[in-house]
């Protein structure tokens, strides 16, 4: 069925943009120091850092079922 391609191919792409939306809790900085700030080590997610965190997890699961369908329909 070619609608699963396209499915796969949708929600791929809105995987990637949900990436590139989270925020990165590593600082370049520290990289090249070495230092590593513990400050915030323990802190919850909330609000958008949260719903970012949801849609990943389940774009990734809907991209791995489309995949495998779009594989076993074939």
């Amino acid at each position: 069925m070619i609608w699963v391609d396209y499915f796969a191919l949708i929600a791929g792409i809105l995987l990637a943009l949900v990436v590139l939306l989270m925020h990165s809790q590593d600082d370049i900085k520290d990289a090249f120091s070495g230092e590593k700030s513990e400050l915030f080590k323990n802190r919850k997610t909330r609000g958008l850092e949260l719903f970012l965190n949801r849609s990943a997890a389940v774009l990734a699961v809907v991209l791995i079922v489309a995949v495998l369908l779009s594989n076993n329909l074939r």
